[in-house]
């Protein structure tokens, strides 16, 4: 079975993954991928520079994310095109590792998913992790780096809250959630997707 998993920015999305990682799925994450692919001699990294510069890639030949992050959050065009470099690459290399996987439950952790007609055609299940935006909020500025505006930017370039969970079949509400509520949450779907149904009572 092949699962996406999405949600928006400080949904809790990562720590769901690990909880689907513990129940048996091997979990496939593309902001992993784009680490990868965008750290120091990355695939990425001579098209990206040659798209915006060698101000975005530090001195160890990855790309600088942060300064990154700003031209792309306040320029959509840029980020349009940052995009139109990377999700083709990142795609490639999550199919190749599907590819070399043999577990029975395949979980793709991608943020993008809603925006994706690429991934939602090439998915079995798709399973958002929601919350109220103001959680997101604080969520994000509580990381390292992370400003505010930043975070407001970040968030008004996903999907739409309506869209994830409109193309969801399943949503997991994350908000004041302990990990073990999480964590049952998140076992239930992973059962009624995976369990067979019981048989038929014979007559």
């Amino acid at each position: 079975m092949r699962i996406g998993l999405t949600g928006g920015i400080g949904s809790g999305k990562s720590t769901a993954a690990a909880f689907l990682a513990q129940f048996g799925a091997q979990v496939i994450d593309a902001d992993a991928v784009a680490r990868l692919l965008t750290g120091p001699g990355g695939a990425a990294v001579p098209a990206v520079r040659a798209a915006f510069g060698s101000a975005v890639v530090t001195a160890e030949g990855a790309l600088n994310r942060a300064a990154l992050r700003a031209r792309v959050f306040a320029e959509p065009a840029a980020r349009h095109r940052l995009e139109s470099i990377l999700h083709p690459l990142i795609a490639a290399e999550m199919e190749a590792q599907a590819t070399r996987n043999r577990a029975p439950s395949l979980v793709f952790d991608i943020p993008l998913l809603a925006e994706s007609h690429h991934w939602r055609a090439r998915l079995d299940r798709i399973l958002v992790i929601d919350c109220e935006p103001a959680t997101q909020l604080e969520r994000v500025c509580g990381r390292p780096g992370w400003t505010e505006a930043t975070a407001r930017q970040a968030m008004a370039a996903q999907a739409p809250r309506a869209l994830r969970r409109s193309i969801a079949d399943a949503v997991v509400y994350n908000d004041g959630l302990p990990l073990d509520r999480l964590a049952a949450a998140l076992q239930g779907v992973w059962r009624a997707w995976h369990d067979p149904p019981p048989n038929p009572v014979e007559q």
